[in-house]
């Protein structure tokens, strides 16, 4: 029996794991779950990431006797250290407004063309080409992506793994490798990336006097973009599947053997990152639940299961918004915001929370639905049954509005799954017998329930529906 440690940082809320993994085992136990959020400090959003690392230590501190930890986060942030390993600044939440036009002034030096033929990278404003574009490099002598800057915080040992390096846009996705030409041409220094790692790789041991853990403890890297571990746990039996990875954020996609950088994936934006195993996660970035969540802090109501059931009794249809608009994207007063949108694109906004909520929650299956189409069509490829995991999963509304929409089988669960895909690649670095993704994946199916939602409803309606939705953009 293996017992590791999972450290899972989502864009909301973080979480230790104890993993128990053995011959027909697969378990997790919640060792400390923290909050994750901005920190506005002088007009710049930060993450706390000290607060992050003090909460990771407390749980790791309760784990007990464990063989290894491993650490997956959100994508695209990242910290800067200088020539001594000291940290230069905070690192800046993807949220921030820094990066406001300054897509479009790259894209004036680099082409679009020439940066998806290389990274096949979908386009948001985010993401680390841009933030870099704008941020002060002065003293920096390597970056770190967040699972990364932790690592070295534990060990004393620096690089980059690589499915979270592929978020960055500087990450040359066929030679697996970064992009010393958009390194170049974006005046960077190449000092600043660091020597990639595979998922697996021995980071290093603990350091016991910084850390207070004992020091046999192995760092092992996972896939340390979270979508990425989670991608590990999703329970297919086979390959004609679809995923969406359901949480702040919804990444809807397909795993591949090679990326797909045809000009028709560039104008979906589409995005191809990498995966465990070399796979390729052909996906599209969905605004996902932060819409509901910034919502219910407006309102000040966390009665989720009272807003799902008053959303279920509202009007189907009646209001539609576009979950990918910009003005989404930030935070702020999202009823408000919702509003606009509809006033804008000339419906009447909904005045019942239930109606906000059918409104947010009907719009995400209805982009989840294109989104879906427009992947196979641009892979090749036909699904046959849809995976829900993560948080989502649990929103048993949204899972039967999307099997509703797409037209196809959802399998709900596993929740924890970015937890149970970075518990699985450690335990394979440690020595259990799984030959490939697909055995990891059977001992998920057998160690966990899925829930099943058949499609319901006519498909005409959401024809229908789509048409309106998109037609207002």
């Amino acid at each position: 029996m293996k017992r590791v440690a999972a450290v899972d940082l989502g864009a909301s809320s973080g979480r230790v794991m104890l993993g128990e993994v053995g011959p027909h085992v697969l378990e997790l136990r919640e060792l400390n779950r923290f909050w994750n959020g901005p920190v506005r400090l002088r007009g710049t959003l930060h993450w706390d990431i000290l607060h992050l690392y003090r909460s990771i230590l407390e749980g790791l501190r309760s784990a007990g006797s464990i063989d290894s930890l491993g650490i997956d986060s959100w994508a695209v942030d990242y910290g800067l250290l200088d020539a001594s390993g000291r940290l230069l600044g905070n690192p800046v939440h993807y949220r921030d407004a820094r990066t406001d036009g300054v897509m479009d002034q790259v894209l004036q030096k680099i082409p679009a063309t020439d940066l998806y033929a290389a990274t096949g990278l979908q386009q948001l404003p985010f993401n680390t080409i841009y933030q870099l574009a704008v941020d002060s490099l002065a003293g920096a002598s390597s970056l770190l992506m967040i699972p990364d800057l932790l690592g070295y915080w534990l060990t004393g040992e620096l690089g980059v793994e690589r499915t979270n390096a592929s978020t960055t846009q500087l990450y040359d996705v066929r030679a697996r490798d970064w992009s010393d030409e958009l390194i170049s041409r974006m005046g960077l220094p190449r000092r600043l990336f660091p020597e990639l790692r595979e998922p697996g790789d021995v980071v290093g041991r603990v350091l016991p006097d910084e850390t207070g853990l004992a020091p046999e403890i192995s760092v092992i890297a996972v896939g340390s973009h979270d979508t990425a571990s989670a991608v590990v746990a999703v329970p297919a039996a086979g390959d004609r599947f679809a995923y969406i990875s359901s949480g702040t954020w919804s990444l809807v996609g397909l795993e591949l053997d090679a990326p797909v950088l045809t000009d028709e994936a560039r104008a979906e934006n589409f995005t191809n990152e990498g995966g465990v195993d070399g796979r390729i996660r052909f996906l599209r970035n969905v605004m996902g639940l932060w819409i509901l969540q910034e919502c219910q802090r407006i309102w000040g109501d966390d009665d989720v299961a009272g807003l799902l059931r008053a959303a279920a009794e509202a009007p189907p249809f009646a209001v539609l918004i576009d979950p990918d608009a910009p003005e989404f994207l930030a935070p702020g007063n999202m009823p408000s915001r919702i509003d606009e949108h509809c006033r804008a694109t000339g419906q009447e906004p909904p005045r019942s929370r239930g109606a906000v909520v059918r409104c947010i929650l009907e719009s995400l299956a209805l982009a989840y639905r294109r989104t879906l189409r427009s992947a196979q069509s641009l892979a090749d490829r036909e699904v046959d049954v849809l995976h829900v995991i993560g948080g989502g999963s649990q929103n048993e509304l949204l899972c039967q509005l999307t099997a509703d929409a797409c037209g196809v089988p959802v399998l709900a669960g596993p929740v924890e799954a970015s937890a149970l895909g970075n518990v699985l690649v450690q335990a394979r670095a440690l020595g259990e017998p799984f030959p490939d993704l697909r055995a990891m994946r059977a001992l998920v199916r057998s160690t966990h329930s899925l829930r099943r939602y058949d499609p319901q409803g006519k498909p005409a309606d959401w024809d229908a529906a789509e048409s309106r939705m998109f037609g207002t953009r």
